[in-house]
């Protein structure tokens, strides 16, 4: 079934207020979740909001944040999020990282005791409209294993990047650093899906396809499945997104980080506080004038645009084109939410009162 951005957006600013948030703090948590299931990143949207609000009630997330800067630098910053929603966080912070190129040409924040902040490339997209590229990441629940161990030790940790361009759609690389997202096997699983070869391995190490995989003792693996496949290469990008997010702000890092999923417990003795985030503002003009690195990035986008495709495959995309094209259309005639996904909702409505 198909509903309006309209209908979702009012649904789940009420859960968040119903959990303590502020209005203005539920607002931008809801249109920040929402994002995602506008952009087709299913895994991240509303299908998540039971699981904030069981943090909540574990008293993981602190529905009333004091969300300050506690350390900073004309360019850079670190944000103490008190144990906010990241949806609240994360936002604040990236405009920290703006604010802070606007004056010295980059801004660069990095952030501690915080949560689940949704989508990366919503708040690297932050930038666009300030001239500037966006970049943002973070580090996530314990579900990876390093190429060649059964140890899960990283998260899924995205990266995304945002650049303008003038009269094309901005570049927007939006990527977990393993071959799928673990929400991704949440959808799986409610449709009765098995997940492909090179998503996940089991509790001893070997491949498996079931979507319950992680849950049984397994893990997720990294960018490339294997090593002939340069699962190396993906483990190295998780660990660069875990020290930046973490190492680099006092948030807990590798196995410490306190998980969203339900089927793991945060560890009883944290390295740090809550989970980290990175962000990084560059204000285009600090390099070149933004007019004219504009008009080389159309051309940048026009020439992938026309590249030769092989026989029978579709034609050459730029990143965040699928995304962008969805969400018009998403916009326009509904968002579709599984039936699983659908009766969680209501269940949720009607544990706090609000018409689903």
């Amino acid at each position: 079934m198909k509903f309006s951005f309209e209908q979702l957006f009012k649904f789940t600013k009420s859960i968040f207020i119903k959990i303590g948030c502020p209005e203005e703090e539920a607002e931008t948590a809801a249109k920040v979740l929402l994002s995602a299931d506008l952009r087709g990143v299913d895994s991240h949207g509303v299908a998540r909001l039971s699981g904030y609000v069981r943090l909540w009630e574990a008293n993981r997330i602190n529905a009333t944040p004091s969300i300050k800067i506690i350390h900073e630098t004309p360019s850079t910053a670190v944000v103490d999020g008190d144990g906010g929603l990241g949806l609240v966080v994360a936002p604040f912070a990236m405009q920290v990282a703006i604010d802070k190129a606007k004056i010295a040409g980059t801004g660069w924040v990095s952030v501690k005791n915080s949560n689940h902040y949704g989508i990366a490339g919503q708040h690297a997209m932050m930038a666009l409209e300030h001239d500037m590229i966006g970049i943002s990441m973070t580090n996530a629940s314990p579900l990876v294993s390093p190429t060649f161990s059964t140890e899960r030790l990283l998260g899924t940790n995205p990266i995304a990047v945002a650049i303008p361009a003038k009269s094309q759609p901005p570049f927007v690389a939006d990527f977990a650093s393993t071959t799928a997202a673990n929400g991704k096997l949440e959808i799986l699983k409610r449709k009765s899906e098995e997940a492909p070869l090179g998503w996940i391995q089991d509790k001893n190490g070997n491949p498996t396809t079931s979507p319950d995989g992680v849950k049984d003792g397994g893990a997720l693996l990294p960018l490339g499945g294997d090593r002939e496949h340069g699962s190396h290469k993906g483990y190295a990008l998780g660990a660069i997104v875990d020290i930046f997010s973490a190492v680099l702000s006092g948030a807990n890092y590798g196995p410490w980080v306190p998980p969203f999923v339900a089927f793991l417990q945060p560890d009883p003795n944290p390295v740090g506080e809550g989970l980290g985030h990175f962000f990084g503002a560059m204000r285009i003009d600090a390099f070149r004038p933004a007019d004219e690195f504009k008009s080389n990035m159309d051309i940048w986008i026009n020439r992938f645009r026309k590249a030769e495709t092989i026989s029978g495959q579709e034609k050459v995309l730029i990143p965040g084109d699928p995304e962008r094209e969805l969400e018009a259309e998403r916009r326009s005639i509904g968002i579709p939410l599984l039936k699983p996904v659908e009766e969680d909702l209501r269940a949720l409505g009607e544990k706090f009162g609000v018409e689903f």
